[in-house]
């Protein structure tokens, strides 16, 4: 009988279950990925099996928690679906393997209470996904209208004193105008950089390294004067290039720029370099903000529900930088200069010559 079957090789079939989950490639499941759902749907599997159920809302519920759980921890819908598919191929493959007796009617029960728990799982996560991506689109344009109203207006009233004439434009109330169009065009490019990850609007296109850091290097020395700061660039070789959107690219080196320069104290240095390998071009942008706290590097690029520093576009900005690095086959990291400051490493294929 396959419900004494199931009850009598329990351990087995979630042993082998979490090793066919376990040759996922991406993303790497956890041991935590079958601790929910699965294991409870195997045991009200084997209730139904032996007739102590007639009716499946049991399955439907855990089915339910498993869609929201998978959804929560990141994972697609097609790894929700394989859960279920996994847990089928192990029981059939063992119990041809250990030749059990089971007839057709009680294989008919577990294809059907696999396809509903199936069913419900992919539901619950698709209802879970679409209000996720409501929220956090609505938190986004907030956070966009909030910022963008507090750099305009205090734009207009530094403005308005400097026409009235009482002030030149060489004096502080010049450099707050100054220091809010720049706050626009950060946000206006983050914005930018943002729709065009989301929409796949990329333009990869073959960019020399040192030249393109000598375009950053122009926008961020007048942002670091305005902050008492020095930037030190070194741009590396000029025959050293990558494919890569030069505005994503852009928009990330910029975002990791303005970050140094405005943790860093006055007469500080920010430093910006380039080195290659055969197969590897590392940009690096390193500031003196004193260092980060244990674990803080991590929390920048956390998958998570945004924490406090992205109420100030930092989280934000970072995650936006790591989106448009990988998407160019990069990576985006951080690392800690105890008592010093923090380092972020861009790191992207080289580009060869043809």
């Amino acid at each position: 009988m396959l419900h004494q079957f199931l009850h009598d090789n329990r351990e087995e079939i979630l042993v082998r279950a979490r090793a066919r989950v376990g040759k996922r490639l991406a993303p790497k499941p956890t041991q935590e990925e079958l601790l929910h759902g699965i294991p409870v749907f195997l045991d009200e599997l084997t209730h139904i099996l032996e007739g102590g159920l007639e009716r499946s809302e049991k399955i439907d519920s855990d089915a339910t928690i498993h869609g929201e759980v998978r959804q929560k921890m990141g994972f697609t819908v097609a790894q929700v679906v394989h859960d279920y598919g996994d847990l089928c191929q192990v029981v059939t493959q063992l119990a041809i393997e250990l030749r059990a007796p089971i007839d057709t009617d009680e294989f008919k029960t577990l294809n059907r209470c696999l396809d509903d728990a199936i069913a419900m799982a992919v539901t619950e996560y698709g209802r879970l996904r679409e209000r996720t991506i409501s929220e956090d689109e609505v938190q986004r344009l907030g956070f966009l209208a909030h910022e963008l109203r507090n750099h305009l207006h205090t734009a207009q009233l530094s403005y308005e004193i400097l026409k009235s004439g009482t002030v030149g434009i060489g004096g502080r109330t010049g450099a707050v105008l100054g220091r809010s169009l720049l706050g626009l065009k950060i946000l206006v490019d983050r914005t930018l950089a943002q729709v065009r990850l989301d929409s796949g609007l990329d333009r990869p296109e073959r960019l020399v390294v040192a030249q393109f850091l000598e375009e950053v290097e122009v926008a961020g020395s007048i942002e670091a004067k305005e902050h008492g700061v020095s930037l030190s660039v070194d741009r590396g070789d000029l025959t050293v290039a990558v494919e890569a959107d030069r505005q994503l690219l852009g928009s990330a080196v910029a975002n990791l720029l303005q970050n140094a320069i405005k943790f860093t104290p006055k007469s500080g240095n920010v430093h910006i370099h380039s080195a290659a390998t055969q197969e590897r071009v590392i940009i690096e942008v390193g500031d003196e903000c004193g260092g980060l706290s244990f674990g803080q590097a991590e929390e920048f690029f956390s998958v998570s529900r945004p924490k406090p520093q992205e109420s100030t576009g930092l989280g934000l900005g970072l995650k936006i930088s790591k989106r448009a690095v990988e998407s160019m086959g990069g990576t985006l990291q951080a690392r800690n200069r105890v008592g010093i400051g923090c380092v972020f490493t861009i790191d992207l294929p080289r580009l060869r010559r043809r």
